[in-house]
């Protein structure tokens, strides 16, 4: 299994894509518009540093965020907040300040800031706009991502099953009805530099343009030929983009939203994952039983008040396994749901330290909650769980992995 802990900061910059030995056409192709801004143009950049590493039995933390926050808020006040990059940086007087280079400085200046910690950045992942992201890994990895939007109509069937069958697996959705569908197209690059683009503007926007003049405002079931013949399920879908896609550029995978809270998934190598984020109401204090209060105090700050706090804490489960093609389903809807309520239950409204015995020797940390979490969800879903996420708030996420 691998744990992350991430931290969320924000951070405000002005930048010009540019490369001053391209022609203006060259940097239109690579670029967009955007490199038309001569003085700059503007993005409230939100930057998560992930990191990773073993739990302290005794504090329950992988990291302390406090640090995460000091420490790599400083990089971001001194060098990126309020400047023009491009001249402001100087990281970036050679390199255009892209989303992933900006994600690829990011990791180069905070990592060393945690060389005295056993825990380790592992990424950085920088969104500047709700289009457009990337994540650049330690081990040099480098992953662009772009979402589109498209609204469409459908019934949830597949035409190998009959009518009953259908009924019997689809429900209400087997009638026409639609739904605002987000996507996001991820792209990766095994050894990134910083130097080039790595997609262009050019590719993406005729990719992007056809997607949408293919899908939206569509009955996906009768007006798009690329679907007949196949189930029209989210799995399905998902799949039919990546297919899409990887025809017009080298695709790493997408994730289809047909809801903000549920998800499929499709991966090169046709790997289908469905996702599902259930919320659940809990109070907790965070305070180790071996410690002194003033060390608890010390350590927990705030969150070892000795009345407990709370916390709408979100959970985003994440499976994988075999997909049936002739029913385009990974997993039946209404039992993933139902298996995550299960798991969940017991912790709704209560005080996960004096109501509940999962914390009874363990501090309800978030690194811990997660991994009490897991088996619960696993056992119940035939140990199809590959990622389990939880945010304790928007700032700050735990997360575990199958490995």
């Amino acid at each position: 299994m691998l744990l992350t802990v991430s931290k969320r900061l924000e951070f405000s910059a002005s930048r010009r894509l540019f490369v001053p030995d391209w022609t203006d056409a060259e940097n239109l192709s690579a670029f967009g518009p955007e490199t038309n801004a001569r003085y700059g143009s503007g993005r409230n950049y939100i930057a998560y540093f992930v990191f990773t590493g073993l739990v302290d039995p005794m504090t329950g933390m992988l990291i302390n965020i406090s640090e995460i926050k000091e420490r790599a808020g400083k990089i971001l006040r001194e060098r990126f907040d309020h400047k023009f990059l491009n001249e402001d940086n100087r990281s970036f007087r050679d390199a255009p300040p892209t989303t992933e280079n900006i994600a690829r400085q990011l990791y180069t200046d905070v990592a060393p800031l945690f060389s005295d910690t056993e825990a380790k950045l592992c990424a950085c992942h920088l969104t500047e706009s709700p289009e457009q992201s990337a994540t650049y890994y330690s081990t040099g990895v480098c992953e662009a991502n772009y979402w589109f939007e498209f609204s469409a109509a459908r019934k949830t069937m597949s035409p190998h099953l009959s009518a009953e069958e259908n009924a019997r697996l689809f429900g209400e959705s087997v009638s026409t009805h639609g739904h605002n569908y987000h996507t996001r197209l991820t792209f990766r690059l095994e050894r990134f530099d910083g130097k080039g683009v790595l997609v262009r503007y050019d590719a993406i926007d005729a990719c992007l343009r056809a997607l949408r003049g293919e899908l939206d405002h569509r009955y996906l079931n009768e007006e798009v030929i690329g679907l007949k013949g196949r189930p029209i399920t989210t799995e399905s879908l998902a799949g039919y983009i990546y297919e899409r896609v990887n025809t017009m550029l080298p695709l790493h995978r997408v994730r289809l939203h047909e809801r903000h809270d549920f998800f499929a998934e499709a991966w090169e190598g046709n790997a289908i994952f469905l996702g599902l984020q259930v919320p659940f109401y809990a109070a907790h204090r965070l305070h180790a039983a071996a410690l002194s209060d003033a060390k608890n105090a010390r350590l927990y700050g705030k969150c070892n008040n000795a009345r407990g706090h709370g916390h709408r804490y979100l959970t985003e489960t994440t499976i994988g396994g075999q997909y049936e093609a002739r029913s385009g389903i990974l997993y039946d809807f209404v039992a993933f749901r139902k298996a995550i309520e299960e798991s969940l239950e017991p912790w709704r409204d209560r005080h996960l330290d004096l109501e509940t015995e999962d914390f009874r020797d363990a501090p309800s940390t978030g690194e811990n909650i997660v991994r009490a979490l897991w088996p619960k969800i696993d056992n119940r879903l035939n140990q199809l769980l590959v990622r389990l996420r939880l945010w304790e708030t928007a700032n700050n996420r735990f997360t575990l992995r199958r490995t």
